[in-house]
């Protein structure tokens, strides 16, 4: 994988807004970051075409902090909201088919293992509730009975936040939105249980009110999938747009949403648990 992607031609450069040249020379791409690092670099183009608020921006920026090796990570998205963040990020990044994604992911990780046999490259699905859990979850779960060694990241905002707000399989039932006016008439994709079931060796789910979990959970699903099997991030990424609430409040609503629906939880298969002790006890095995 290469920086010449985002490095811009020397005619070019002087012609370019500093905040793109700081995403380049001041990005995580080869640079050990953290979620405790956001605002001190760059990771995203400040003038990206989210929402005031958007919960899923602030999933993506923490998750994108928290990657063990940003330069030999592929980011692998699908149209949807997290698309417009993603494709203006310092990182590898390729855009789907809508729902394909862990397919593409698939074939992308195996590509990989044949290239470069003696170096880790991390294969990461990061996409919204409707590209994992309804147009994509037949690719979702194949990817987990075949134990691609993959990691799946929902942002699930529990709407389709960019065509209008139609219910998700992921909304919360009796949700009215703008385009389910009398309610979901059925609970939540139980997606999570889904993963344990299928396949998954690790899985967690968390909110935006929590970068410290975000940032365990997404270090340990990449460098569990590395060597033992698929893995599964689930994060409540609330819209304010399609939710109507205030853009300052997602971060309460988030925390709301932890105390009612959207409880910490994580798994962890033996396998996994053992593999996960002995990295720690052999320091923490970034690259």
């Amino acid at each position: 994988m290469s920086k010449r992607i985002i490095t811009p031609v020397k005619e070019f450069e002087e012609y370019l807004p500093q905040e793109y040249k700081d995403l380049v020379n001041n990005g995580p791409f080869f640079n050990q970051k953290s979620a405790a690092d956001l605002g001190t670099f760059k990771e995203i183009i400040e003038q990206h075409p989210h929402c005031a608020g958007c919960g899923v921006s602030l999933g993506m920026r923490i998750a994108l902090a928290s990657l063990p090796d940003p330069a030999n990570t592929l980011i692998v998205g699908t149209p949807g909201c997290s698309f417009f963040g993603l494709a203006q990020t310092a990182l590898n990044y390729s855009n789907t088919a809508f729902g394909n994604q862990n397919a593409v992911a698939s074939g992308l990780k195996r590509m990989l293992q044949i290239r470069y046999p003696d170096q880790y490259k991390d294969v990461v699905v990061m996409v919204g509730d409707g590209g994992i859990a309804d147009i994509g979850l037949e690719y979702t779960l194949h990817s987990w009975f075949r134990r691609e060694k993959i990691t799946t990241v929902m942002l699930d905002n529990e709407v389709y936040g960019n065509t209008g707000g139609q219910e998700s399989g992921m909304s919360a039932e009796g949700k009215v939105l703008n385009m389910a006016p009398t309610g979901k008439k059925f609970p939540k994709i139980p997606v999570f249980e889904m993963a344990k079931a299928t396949g998954c060796v690790y899985a967690a789910k968390t909110t935006v009110a929590s970068p410290k979990k975000i940032e365990k959970a997404i270090r340990e699903a990449i460098l569990t999938a590395r060597e033992i099997g698929p893995t599964y991030i689930q994060l409540y990424t609330p819209c304010p747009t399609n939710l109507k609430f205030a853009s300052d409040q997602t971060v309460k609503v988030a925390k709301d949403a932890e105390r009612g629906h959207y409880t910490f939880e994580e798994y962890q298969s033996e396998e996994a648990a053992q593999y996960l002790k002995k990295l720690k006890e052999n320091g923490g095995g970034h690259k």
